[in-house]
């Protein structure tokens, strides 16, 4: 009992580490080692509550321990992340993983003889860890793998002003399309130098419904998510969140893609001012990790009137340049158009061979033509959800 009370109060100790008593596991651990004095039924309860939170993830601690500590987000590496450790950070680091390494080794043997239970329980592996060349691992490519929330999901949204994990995001990856090699060559290069660290561009990608422009931004993220990218989605009525969002962000070591989807305005909206903003003349500036990248279907993103033309402003023609100077403000303007038929047709026998649809290519064309046709016309979007038709035909 005497090691298993010694680890608990170590484990108390925590501070840099000090939100991992907040893990279900490790507060079901510390709780059988909080008490000399417990009925044999309630050690029992309270092991079996340990055992059954461990469960829920894995049947190894050690390796649900290197998890934790792998992904926690900590002060220590807020501050290497910024350049500012100190001497009593770098001590303070020691002696955490030191505990922790304790942990990873306390084995169901050790626990048992502790808790002197005599009962069946299902036990728990461990395995041998160095947790100190573990850490200095994720330190060297902290640009890479992040930390924190960071760690675990590559894609986010935003919701209240709050970045929230997308657990089950698009997997498009950029092998899966086809066509628009030119215009996704130029998004691509453009994410290779905000990953490099060098002098990138906000990048507004506009055109025709259905031509692959969210599709593009996402497949990108999924295509470089190892390499350090990660994708926060803010909604136009969440606008107003991002200095708040990008001031969080600036001194993360990984690179980030703020991704506004379907973006447009009227002349009189009060995020126009907002994103304006930030892309040019804010007071804070954009960080060297963030770019921020657009859809819109409109290529000056503000709905216009003729009477915004023609109108009684006296001065017509700075209201105009008012209208249409936001997307000015993109350094990179990629145009996304409808395909025509040899393309489309492309698109159409490329998705056809992902999804194992077998059909003559004329016959294949002129059905995909027909269903263009009554489906608003010729676009990526279209041809897929064509062949996904047929797959599911193909199944039934």
């Amino acid at each position: 009992m005497e090691k298993l009370q010694a680890l608990t109060e170590r484990l108390h100790a925590l501070v840099l580490f000090r939100a991992l008593k907040n893990d279900p596991v490790i507060r079901a651990f510390l709780t059988l080692g909080e008490q000399d004095i417990k009925s044999e039924t309630q050690t029992v309860s309270d092991t079996a509550a340990f055992l059954n939170a461990l469960f829920q993830e894995t049947d190894n601690l050690t390796e649900y321990v290197i998890q934790l500590v792998r992904t926690d987000e900590n002060a220590y590496l807020v501050r290497a992340a910024a350049g500012k450790l100190t001497k009593n950070y770098e001590a303070a680091l020691e002696t955490e993983l030191e505990t922790l390494q304790l942990l990873c080794a306390f084995t169901f043997a050790d626990l048992k003889s502790a808790l002197g239970i005599t009962l069946p329980l299902p036990a728990y592996e461990t395995a041998v860890c160095d947790l100190k060349a573990i850490y200095r691992t994720l330190l060297q490519n902290l640009s890479k793998t992040g930390y924190g929330v960071f760690a675990r999901y590559h894609m986010f949204s935003v919701k209240d002003g709050v970045m929230t994990p997308v657990k089950h995001p698009d997997t498009q990856r950029l092998s899966d399309f086809s066509g628009y090699e030119l215009e996704r060559k130029l998004v691509i290069a453009n994410t290779k130098a905000l990953l490099a660290g060098d002098p990138c561009n906000n990048v507004l990608l506009y055109g025709d419904a259905g031509a692959g422009k969210s599709s593009t931004v996402k497949a990108i993220v999924n295509e470089f998510k190892d390499e350090g990218l990660r994708l926060i989605e803010v909604k136009k009525n969440e606008l107003f969140h991002l200095p708040d969002i990008l001031d969080a962000l600036s001194e993360n070591p990984l690179k980030f893609i703020i991704f506004i989807d379907d973006l447009s305005f009227t002349a009189d909206d009060g995020d126009f001012g907002a994103l304006k903003a930030i892309l040019e003349g804010s007071v804070s500036g954009r960080s060297r990790n963030i770019a921020i990248y657009a859809t819109s279907n409109r290529r000056h993103l503000v709905k216009e009137n003729f009477s915004d033309r023609a109108g009684d402003d006296l001065h017509r023609q700075d209201t105009i340049q008012e209208l249409t100077s936001l997307s000015a403000r993109f350094g990179l303007k990629v145009t996304f158009s409808r395909p025509e038929k040899k393309l489309y047709e492309q698109i159409v026998l490329q998705l056809a061979q992902q999804y194992g649809v077998e059909l003559p290519e004329q016959e294949l064309y002129i059905q995909a033509e027909a269903h263009a046709l009554r489906n608003g016309g010729r676009s990526p979007r279209t041809a897929k959800q064509f062949i996904e038709y047929l797959a599911y035909c193909k199944k039934a």
